[in-house]
């Protein structure tokens, strides 16, 4: 009868503890993640959905719903870190990895969630530290396309 007792108490402790787990870390469904992805998205991109995205949604379906599910979905959903601080870190990784055009879709994304220029230019100076000038030469020229795209939309706004 000890044994049996010990089996069931076990039993019971696993489930507690798999009760326990955060909801945001387990997903339910492919549905959920992509829902979870989009919303993501649509957060920092004010409220649009992400155009590269959508483009690669066209051809490569699998690849966008993987990165809309796990990237956005599961990754970028995660509360650990603030939208901001996100951003900062996903920039200064792509563009030490020399990683221009998805450095500069996330330093809109940066941008967008309160980051200033001169933040994002700091993160350069510090690629040169740890990838190189070529890498830190190549992001700050993303940069100043994104900071004058943004400057001439804003212009031409009413």
């Amino acid at each position: 009868m000890g044994s049996h007792f010990r089996n069931a108490s076990k039993a019971i402790a696993g489930a507690l503890l798999l009760g326990a787990v955060p909801t945001t870390a387990v997903p339910q469904t492919t549905d959920e993640r992509l829902r979870r992805g989009d919303a993501v998205i649509r957060s920092l991109n004010n409220g649009a959905p992400q155009p590269a995205l959508e483009r690669m949604r066209r051809e490569f379906p699998f690849l966008a719903d993987a990165t809309e599910g796990y990237a956005l979905g599961d990754v970028w959903s995660r509360s650990g870190l603030d939208n901001r601080t996100r951003q900062l870190a996903t920039v200064a990784m792509f563009a030490a990895m020399g990683e221009p055009t998805f450095m500069k879709i996330h330093a809109g994304y940066a941008l967008n969630v309160g980051a200033s220029e001169d933040e994002l230019k700091e993160i350069v100076y510090t690629v040169t530290v740890a990838a190189g000038f070529p890498r830190a030469i190549s992001a700050s020229q993303a940069l100043s396309e994104l900071f004058a795209e943004r400057r001439a939309a804003s212009t031409s706004r009413p």
